[in-house]
C-alpha cells in the first residue's frame, strides 16, 4: 500500500517547521512496511489535488501566507472538490486560516480560498503558549503551541476539540480548530504529528480508507517515549497554581 503526501508551497510556507508533520507521516508508513511519496509542491508548479492522497497545507508570515493564498486561488475549486470527496488535510495555522472566507493581516482584509464557511479577524495581541486540547476524535489529549493574533470563527462545524489549556480559535468560544470531513483544520504548532502520533495515525486511516475503499485499522507502534512526552505537557498544565499563574500573566 502506498500514500502520496503533497506538500502545498514549503518555498513560501515553512515557518513552523512542518517538515516534521511530513516526516512523521512518513515514518509511520514506513514503520507498516507501508510506501510513502512525498510531492513538494512550490510556486508556479502546476497542482493537481487528483494526485493527492494527504494534503497538507502549513504556516508562514503574513506575507508569505499572502502570497500563497494568491497562488492558490487558481486552484481553490479543485482544492475544494478534493475535501468535498473526503480527501484528507492538514492545514496549520495561516494555512487553517486561509481555508475560510476571508482573514486579516493586521488590518488589510485578504480573500480566502472558500473551502470552508469560516472567517478569521485580527487584534494585535498574539496568543503565544503551549496548549492542550481534547478532542471527540481522540481518548488521548492533543498538546502543541499556538502563535497567533487571528481570532477564527467556525459558526456550525465541529471544533478540532475543547481547550484544556491555552486559548485556540478565538479566545471566547474554548475552542480549537475545525474538522469538516477528512480535513483539520488548527493553530497548533510543535510540530503537531510527532507529539501527537494517535493524530498522524487517524490521517493516515482516513487516506488509506479512502483509497483502497476499505475500513483501515493501522497497527499499534511502540510510541511509549512520545505518549509520556505528551503526558508530561498534559500534567504540567494540570497543575492549579500554574494554571492560576499563567491566567494571571494571560489577562494582566
Amino acid at each position: 500500500m502506498k500514500l502520496t503526501i503533497a506538500h502545498l508551497y514549503p518555498d513560501l510556507l515553512d515557518l513552523y517547521g512542518d517538515r516534521g508533520n511530513i516526516q512523521s507521516l512518513v515514518k509511520r508508513l514506513e514503520w507498516r512496511d507501508f510506501e510513502a511519496e512525498v510531492l513538494p509542491i512550490c510556486v508556479g508548479e502546476p497542482i493537481d489535488f487528483s494526485q493527492f492522497d494527504i494534503v497538507l497545507l502549513g504556516g508562514g508570515t503574513d506575507r508569505n501566507q499572502e502570497l500563497a493564498c494568491h497562488y492558490l486561488q487558481e486552484y481553490k475549486e479543485d482544492f475544494k472538490k478534493h475535501v468535498e470527496n473526503d480527501g484528507v488535510v492538514l492545514a496549520l495555522c495561516g494555512g487553517y486560516q486561509m481555508l475560510g472566507e476571508y482573514y486579516y493581516n493586521n488590518n488589510k482584509k485578504i480573500e480566502g480560498l472558500g473551502i470552508l464557511d469560516i472567517t478569521t479577524t485580527w487584534k494585535p495581541k498574539r496568543f503565544i503558549r503551549n496548549i492542550i486540547i481534547k478532542s471527540p476524535l481522540f481518548k488521548t489529549p492533543i498538546v502543541g503551541f499556538e502563535n497567533h493574533s487571528g481570532r477564527t470563527h467556525i459558526g456550525g462545524y465541529t471544533p478540532f476539540g475543547k481547550v484544556f489549556f491555552g486559548v485556540g480559535n478565538n479566545g471566547r468560544s474554548g475552542d480549537e480548530g475545525v474538522i469538516y470531513k477528512n480535513l483539520i483544520g488548527t493553530y497548533l504548532h510543535g510540530p503537531l504529528l510527532p507529539k501527537n502520533p494517535h493524530v498522524s495515525d487517524y490521517l493516515l486511516e482516513k487516506a488509506l480508507s479512502k483509497k483502497y475503499k476499505i475500513e483501515m485499522k493501522l497497527e499499534p507502534l511502540d510510541d511509549k517515549i512520545e505518549l509520556l512526552a505528551n503526558k508530561v505537557i498534559v500534567d504540567r498544565y494540570s497543575d492549579k497554581k500554574y494554571v492560576i499563574k499563567e491566567a494571571i500573566k494571560r489577562y494582566t
